[in-house]
């Protein structure tokens, strides 16, 4: 800021520009609310139908997000203007008192240039003697205006540089930072280049003080999008990685000896902050995505014998949202390196492989028990936060058929000979890899990168982060996560020892599988020329499976007590939901089922005691066979689903027939589908807490019948209660109540039927 501009500074477009903003951002704070009230929520209860359902649903709810975004980045940049047109007016009124003050004292200021020069009228006496000159008072003022034009300088210069950095975030759409005022944005850039230099530092060098002072301030601003772009950046990806090897390094004696326990918060502070400076499309940024992944072969760090780029960073990717174009070019490239290092699967991995061969003698990860050393455990630990991200990264073909270098064959015609096969991502990494073998401290056995992996397949196949449920916003299910459940499902009856040899990823496949019961309930009607569309409606696209396939995944994911929870919560209240929306009077004639509704409630109830029967099979699987569970555990589990469910029970269906991917959360349906799914889950429940708490175990063929009655009794208690609910007298005049249980009873008999070759300890007694 110069003298000149600052002195004879007209504010008036400066002030216009500030008023134009404020209402711009009122204008948006109505839009916004109108998107929201209006756009959005009409959206999620619309009777959405064929590729509606699939696009303009997602698309509406996007496009009222960005208003929010839109909104508040205009009272951001209006909250910055206005700040530092308030500041600069202030300096500009300082500027000329003080001028004025030095006119009175015989002083004059003239500009020069961009600086400017303080003179004196007074004649100079110095060789007289007579009396002193105003020499101080020269120095003094110009010493006063250069202070003022300092101030001035930094009140611009950080606006700017906040403005920029905002108009950064993303090169189309609104980035929605948000900020109070002008102080605010520019004390996290200026935070973010302070955290920068401790980083930059020798890892060696850096002192424990200094440890602090940098996990302290990542914890703080990881989330700020204006710091996490900054200090990304200024750090620089080849930085980065150097800085996490080194700091992880039990060679580094300062932060190994007084900080080892810290080096998780660091990491996650670290972790979520580039996750968030991902999201940015400031050209710096990109730039750092693709160097990034360029690292991803280097050695890092120790003259060429450190862990690789792709080791490192991936460990850095447990922890936030990473952008999903950046996750995806990366897997890409790290499955490449995968191919490369392993000839396609066909040699160990031992450059990913911790302590051993080629592999890293430093752990990496300090979040959880694994070494870090393999770069996929981290990797897919990310993805699982990255829905859209993961299903294109499973759904990556990882091998074609005619590639010379492909060794993987077999027979897929049933005639005895095997031929090459092409394998996608999925396929390989499931079906496939060599695991590279871990214990922890005790000397357990350690699965995290596959447990990790059935996260990130949770979060492929039904659109939301892994651990999380579906919410009203969640997009109906799309071609390609339909086409990688149908995977799943393909490939665990084909071996179901892919999934029953490894428990540990049975509650995500559980998960997965509670929120594709639409679809499974279709394949297992075997009635594929009928309306089972209208019977079990599903929005966006349908999984295409077969009675067999699904059947073997629900007896294999039945032998895990958290999987089967999963899938019997989800069953219960999706039968409840189910039977109230088919009891509907107002239910059009385009959403009917095509038989009468006393049909479609008896087939809902079939159904419903098929899944359960099917369940209880594989329960009874891991009691009575090797697994030796206790039958406890999976009542246990059940009840543990009671503070989980409360609260969104009953939201399964939505306005017409739209059904969203879960069968527990969706579009809210009403009061009415609430208490009847509410009814169900509490006897669910209670009936699961008494079971957990019974000292004697019941006898296989007693928790058989067991499992039978009650579960009819739940068939039996939806009909009864969606009957009242919405006063069918002529559905209560023929004892729907009772055909309901009748026809849950023989589906979960016929479950026993369909599954004996399935379970060798099944005992049923039928």
């Amino acid at each position: 800021m110069n003298f000149d501009a600052l002195y004879h500074a007209n504010f008036k477009l400066f002030s216009d520009a500030v008023a134009d903003w404020s209402t711009l951002a009122n204008n948006l704070e109505r839009l916004k609310k109108d998107a929201e009230d209006g756009l959005h929520q009409a959206a999620n209860k619309a009777d959405w139908a064929g590729i509606n359902s699939q696009v303009t649903k997602e698309f509406i709810g996007k496009t009222a997000g960005e208003f929010t975004d839109a909104h508040t980045q205009a009272r951001t940049i209006h909250r910055i203007l206005s700040d530092t047109l308030g500041e600069l007016k202030g300096y500009h009124q300082q500027l000329v008192e003080a001028v004025d003050e030095g006119r009175a004292k015989s002083l004059a200021v003239f500009p020069t240039g961009d600086a400017f020069t303080v003179t004196s009228n007074v004649p100079s006496q110095a060789k007289t003697g007579e009396s002193p000159d105003n020499a101080a008072d020269v120095t003094a003022l110009r010493d006063k205006i250069q202070g003022i034009l300092d101030k001035a300088t930094e009140s611009d210069t950080s606006a700017k540089t906040a403005l920029i950095a905002i108009a950064d975030q993303s090169q189309t759409g609104f980035s929605g930072a948000d900020y109070k005022d002008r102080d605010t944005a520019a004390e996290a850039i200026k935070k973010a280049d302070e955290m920068a230099r401790l980083a930059r530092k020798d890892p060696q060098d850096l002192t424990v003080k200094e440890f602090d002072q940098l996990t302290a301030g990542l914890k703080d601003y990881s989330n700020d999008p204006l710091f996490a772009e900054r200090f990304a950046t200024t750090l620089g990806p080849t930085k980065t990685l150097e800085f996490w090897t080194g700091v992880t390094d039990p060679r580094n004696y300062d932060i190994s000896s007084n900080r080892m326990d810290k080096l998780d918060d660091l990491q996650r502070g670290l972790s979520l902050t580039l996750a968030n400076a991902s999201q940015s499309d400031s050209t710096a940024m990109a730039s750092w995505k693709r160097d990034v992944i360029d690292l991803g072969t280097t050695r890092i760090g120790g003259g060429g014998t450190g862990p690789m780029g792709f080791q490192v960073m991936s460990n850095l990717m447990r922890v936030g949202d990473y952008d999903d174009r950046f996750m995806v070019d990366y897997g890409t490239k790290l499955m490449t390196a995968e191919k490369e290092i392993t000839g396609y699967g066909q040699n160990p991995n031992r450059v990913w492989q911790f302590g051993g061969g080629a592999g890293p003698s430093q752990y990496l990860n300090r979040i959880g028990e694994d070494s870090g050393a393999d770069p996929l455990a981290g990797y897919l630990r990310g993805l699982s936060n990255s829905p859209d991200a993961a299903t294109s990264f499973f759904n990556q073909e990882y091998v074609a058929k005619d590639n010379p270098d492909n060794p993987f064959e077999r027979d897929t015609d049933g005639n005895g000979k095997n031929g090459k096969v092409p394998l996608s991502n999925f396929q390989y990494l499931f079906e496939e890899r060599d695991w590279p073998s871990e214990t922890s401290l005790d000397g357990e056995d350690l699965h995290t990168g596959q447990n990790n992996l059935a996260m990130a397949l949770e979060a492929a196949t039904t659109g939301h982060p892994a651990g999380e449920m579906p919410t009203p916003d969640t997009p109906a299910h799309n071609d390609d996560q339909t086409k990688l459940f149908e995977s799943i499902v393909a490939s665990v009856a084909d071996d179901p020892a892919r999934l029953t040899d490894h428990g540990y990823m049975s509650d995500s496949v559980g998960q997965i599988t509670s929120e594709y019961l639409p679809d499974i309930n279709r394949a297992m009607t075997d009635d594929p020329d009928g309306d089972t569309d209208k019977l079990f409606p599903v929005v966006g696209s349908s999984a295409s499976l077969n009675h067999r396939d699904v059947t073997a995944l629900l007896v294999s994911v039945g032998q895990n007590p958290e999987g089967y929870a999963a899938v019997e919560v989800g069953n219960k209240a999706y039968m409840a939901n189910l039977m109230d929306y088919h009891m509907r009077p107002d239910l059009t004639a385009d959403h009917r089922y095509s038989k009468d509704t006393q049909f479609a409630i008896t087939q809902i109830a079939h159904g419903s005691g098929e899944v359960s029967g099917t369940l209880a099979i594989g329960r009874q699987e891991a009691v009575a066979g090797p697994a030796d569970e206790d039958d406890k555990i999976f009542d246990q589990s059940v009840a543990q689903w009671k503070n989980v469910a409360s609260g969104v029970v009953g939201t399964g269906i939505g306005i017409g027939a739209t059904f969203v991917a879960s069968p527990v959360v969706g579009a809210v349906a009403g009061g009415v589908a609430a208490t009847v799914g509410s009814t169900v889950l509490e006897s669910l429940f209670t009936n699961a807490e008494a079971h957990a708490k019974e000292n004697a175990g019941a006898s296989m063929g007693e928790m058989w019948e067991s499992g039978l009655d009650e579960n009819a009794s739940y068939s039996e208690k939806a009909a009864e209660h969606a009957a009242k609910a919405h006063n069918r007298t002529d559905l209560e005049a023929v004892s729907i109540d009772e055909k309901a249980r009748t026809a849950a009873q023989a589906g979960f008999r016929d479950a026993g039927t369909n599954t004996q070759f399935m379970a060798p300890h099944l005992k049923t007694d039928i």
